[in-house]
């Protein structure tokens, strides 16, 4: 119970990122067809237009990673007081927003852009104060 009360902004962070990025990942793999042929129209007229595939692939598994990671990092806090784990996803999803605000940007969604700003956010917070 001590490791639930002296890590709770970290374990909150973690679900966070568990709901963040593996229910995405577990979306995309469950409705390939609709995320790449929204995404292909997305990225129409784009230097990323012939990849939309492999990108959504990427993401996805660095998504479903990413989400586990967090999973394995609230164990490994829990068990051990130790974020090392923890911090991996955070920098993770850190990376992952990146990458996902780099196709924003190149697909001139300037909106979409700025909503993963308050994921970055957070996801940097827990870079932080796990590190």
């Amino acid at each position: 119970m001590e490791n639930i009360t002296s890590n709770l902004t970290e374990l909150l962070i973690l679900i966070f990122i568990i709901i963040t990025f593996l229910q995405s990942g577990i979306d995309k793999a469950s409705d390939w067809g609709g995320n790449t042929g929204w995404l292909k129209d997305h990225f129409s007229g784009t230097i990323l237009a012939g990849i939309v595939p492999l990108m959504v692939g990427i993401i996805l598994i660095i998504e479903v990673i990413t989400g586990l990671l967090a999973v394995a990092g609230i164990w490994k806090i829990l068990a051990s007081n130790d974020p090392t784990l923890a911090l991996y996803s955070c920098a993770l999803a850190c990376i992952t927003l990146l990458m996902l605000l780099f196709g924003q940007r190149i697909a001139k969604d300037y909106a979409g852009a700025f909503t993963l700003t308050g994921y970055f956010i957070v996801c940097m917070f827990g870079v932080y104060i796990m590190s």
